[in-house]
């Protein structure tokens, strides 16, 4: 079956891998076609991705970029995109069938909400979707009989480990966490980090916003309620823990204590091919693991005194509510004015903490209520430190 595949994101690290993941199922005898990619204003990478792939459409969303491709050769045979209700129509045309959706942030969620409802499979990398509207999402896709695939590694590997199980018998999930570039730094340590050593993950390359979360660990707590939502899991099934190798990507263990392991090198093309080729499995060139060069394979609880990110979110992951909203809108504020130097690493925290306090959750709400939450917490934290 011909796989025809839109990519929002398509200039970041994940839209990069997912173009090589395309190649390697189409040398492999997989029928793809890129239909549309997308772009904030990376235009040099963009216009490589369309002399090789040849999609009908690009969506470009910097007004500027948008306006220089409009006046470059190499897009002249391709619809140009630009705006809001561009990109909206752009995500429940007909010409496609898979939306790979790599934005950052809670901006991808109106995006694959609206993809969802024009009846398309989501391969989503867009965590803070499922973060924030998770409950409404799952309530689309079974309205509209769709699906989201997750992208994400450890997401993958705990819908791979749950392949001809039933729900009835997971005990619990076991997201692992690298540790970041900070693992075994206690409070006072982490006073004095810098945003270059934040940036310097051990295991991973991926974009600045998603590897600050790493290093507080709030990638893992937006992880923890993602999976609440993916897998129809309780709080209580959720667990995490440190993995300094990231060689095995999460475990399910299961009400007969049997354990089940997805282990991999750290690859995101492995996780963004299993979601375009779901629930079959084509080969690859990728790079295999091999045992005979790992010396060991390590494991330690996480020290939520000194990383308060995951404990936030994972008291946020009880709460439910509208609290989602507010932890994922204030740490985006919070990761820009770290990435800015406007405050210290550890004073992260903090601000998510203050927001959350000052919010009064609700259980019965629509994704125009998520949408003003997010809105409301940004422009607080905006003016309030002059961003």
């Amino acid at each position: 079956m011909k796989k025809r595949i839109g990519i929002l994101g398509s200039t970041g690290s994940i839209g990069k891998n997912s173009l090589i993941v395309i190649n390697n199922l189409i040398s492999n005898g997989c029928d793809c076609e890129v239909v549309f990619l997308s772009s904030n204003e990376n235009i040099i990478e963009l216009e490589k991705q369309v002399i090789e792939f040849k999609p009908k459409s690009l969506f470009i969303n910097n007004e500027n970029s948008f306006k220089s491709a409009s006046s470059n050769s190499s897009f002249k045979n391709t619809e140009l995109l630009n705006g809001k209700q561009d990109l909206l129509d752009l995500v429940t045309r007909n010409n496609y069938d898979i939306l790979i959706n790599s934005f950052v942030g809670f901006a991808g969620t109106v995006p694959t909400v609206e993809a969802i409802k024009a009846g398309k499979r989501i391969a989503l990398a867009n965590k803070e979707t499922m973060v924030v509207a998770g409950k409404i999402i799952n309530e689309l896709c079974d309205k509209y009989k769709t699906e989201v695939i997750p992208i994400d590694s450890e997401h993958s590997a705990i819908l791979q480990c749950l392949i001809g199980e039933k729900n009835g018998n997971i005990k619990k999930i076991i997201l692992t966490a690298s540790g970041g570039p900070f693992r075994g730094y206690n409070c006072e340590k982490l006073k004095s980090v810098t945003v270059l050593d934040a940036l310097k993950h051990p295991n991973w390359n991926m974009g600045n916003k998603i590897t600050i979360d790493s290093a507080t660990l709030m990638n893992k707590g937006l992880e923890m309620i993602e999976a609440k939502w993916l897998f129809k899991v309780d709080a209580s099934m959720i667990d995490v823990i440190v993995h300094p190798q990231s060689i095995i990507h999460s475990m399910v263990e299961f009400c007969d204590t049997s354990i089940k392991a997805q282990m991999g090198i750290p690859d995101m093309k492995v996780p963004i091919q299993f979601a375009l080729t779901y629930p079959e499995r084509v080969k690859s060139s990728f790079v295999p693991l091999d045992f005979s060069t790992i010396a060991k394979l390590e494991f330690e609880n996480v020290d939520s005194d000194s990383f308060k990110c995951l404990k936030i979110a994972y008291d946020v992951l009880i709460l439910g509510g509208t609290y989602s909203a507010v932890l994922n809108a204030s740490n985006e504020i919070a990761v820009d004015l770290f990435l800015k130097e406007k405050i210290a690493f550890t004073d992260i925290p903090g601000i998510i903490e203050d927001s959350l306090d000052k919010h009064t959750s609700v259980n019965d709400f629509s994704l125009e209520d998520l949408i003003n939450i997010d809105t409301e917490t940004r422009i607080k934290l905006i003016e309030k430190y002059n961003l």
